[in-house]
């Protein structure tokens, strides 16, 4: 295989940053969170400075996880603007990498396959890495660090574990590097891809780190994790075979797409259909405006619990336990609201505990194809399921044009309706610039 040269971009604490960039405040220096002070004090940060981090706070910690003596900025998440920050960044990739060589992994982070640069520019990766970081800071104000890799694996174990701690925020591994560097570091989760359920099952076997994976027998990995035992033992020994070309090239053999709603407040059942037809009515609505259709559906939900004791002073002394779940299959390929709409609700009518307090509500849709599949049984009527996609591309193209809560139903307005507000989110977070 082709000798290969990763880079692995992280835009360090992007949301934090961002918001001490807005408000022309050093990061490094600023003690900030981002969470939304509408909720309650169990909600998660959705992001914490740099400064917060050197005081010992953990990302993603509830606000009341943070010490009563420590002063900071509440700033209100803002997605329309990361993403609009996040859009200019990777324009500034554009200026360097070719788009069919970048593959972004998540808003603040992409890798990029830059092999045939390196002899173009007369540059080395760590002199292209920086070359991009500098541009970064320089257009932006968001510092950015880089992992350099011979394949994905290495790259991003290089940014997460090498870059973060260095002063020119920058880290390197190949094979070799990996072996003295890596295999015998803790705790083993700070690798990616191993998280504390992976970590404790190979603690049964006396397996702390990456080294203590490539001596166990092979057998008792796939034993115990089956067929990921293989992407395990390939980490272990530091090689990873996938490259950005055959990422961006994958079709899967079925997609499905799903959403999720976690209720402001516990809801009693009557209020949790609402709010769950509400949900339907959206994301139906959603599969008009991607072009497709669907064959089968699914339901979840969850239901709360009383915490122990200790938890009885907080704002919220609840956490979602147990749940319920059941999907449907159809006989066509369908995104009519006059044929989904009264198969959700049945579901969830039969399936959802009417005794219990519901936390969470989500659906989904599988078995998805380009429009193009749409099929009609014979009692179905054409005529009207045309007018109807027609109805729902009229209100598709006014949303768009005077906003999501442009058009609403009586029953959006109700106190408990969750449709007004999650109009205005992305992600479940506050959307809008202000």
């Amino acid at each position: 295989m082709e000798d290969k040269t990763y880079l692995c971009i992280d835009l360090k604490t992007f949301y934090a940053s961002v918001e001490c960039v807005e408000r022309g405040l050093d990061p490094f220096t600023t003690k900030l969170v981002v969470a939304d002070p509408d909720r309650k004090s169990t909600t998660i940060c959705l992001a914490i400075s740099p400064r917060m981090k050197e005081l010992g706070i953990h990302n993603r910690c509830r606000l009341f996880e943070i010490p009563k003596d420590i002063s900071y900025i509440m700033a209100k998440p803002r997605m329309k603007t990361y993403i609009a920050y996040s859009a200019n960044i990777y324009a500034i990739y554009l200026k360097y990498v070719s788009k069919e060589d970048i593959y972004v992994y998540s808003i603040d982070e992409c890798f990029m396959d830059v092999t045939s640069y390196l002899e173009m520019y007369q540059m080395s990766a760590s002199d292209l890495a920086k070359k991009i970081i500098d541009d970064i800071y320089n257009t932006t104000g968001i510092t950015a660090t880089a992992g350099i890799g011979t394949n994905l694996f290495l790259t991003k174990v290089a940014m997460d574990i090498d870059a973060k701690h260095r002063e020119d925020h920058l880290g390197y591994l190949d094979i070799e590097e990996f072996k003295k560097r890596i295999w015998h570091h803790k705790p083993i989760t700070d690798i990616w891809q191993i998280g504390h359920g992976t970590a404790k099952r190979l603690e049964k076997y006396g397996v702390y780190d990456l080294y203590g994976i490539t001596t166990l027998n092979k057998d008792i990995l796939y034993k115990e994790f089956g067929v990921n035992a293989e992407i395990l033992i390939d980490h272990a020994n530091g090689i990873e075979p996938t490259t950005i070309e055959e990422i961006k090239s994958y079709v899967p053999e079925s997609n499905s797409i799903s959403t999720q709603q976690i209720l402001a407040e516990g809801y009693k059942f009557d209020k949790a259909r609402l709010a769950f037809s509400e949900l339907v009515e959206m994301s139906i609505l959603d599969l008009v405006d991607r072009g497709v259709v669907v064959s089968g559906i699914s339901i979840g939900v969850s239901y709360r619990e009383k915490r122990d004791v200790k938890w009885a002073d907080m704002d919220n002394p609840y956490k979602s336990l147990r749940g319920d779940y059941s999907s449907f299959k159809l006989d066509e390929y369908v995104n009519s609201y006059k044929i989904l709409y009264p198969y959700f609700m049945d579901m969830f009518d039969k399936n959802v505990k009417k005794d219990q307090i519901i936390r969470s509500i989500s659906l989904g849709f599988f078995g998805i194809k380009d429009e193009s599949y749409k099929t009609y049984d014979l009692f179905m009527d054409e005529d009207d399921l045309k007018k109807e996609e027609a109805l729902s591309h009229t209100i598709i193209d006014l949303k768009k044009k005077y906003g999501k809560n442009s058009i609403l139903k009586a029953q959006d307005l109700e106190d408990y309706a969750i449709a007004k507000e999650r109009n205005k989110t992305i992600g479940g977070h506050n959307s809008e610039w202000f």
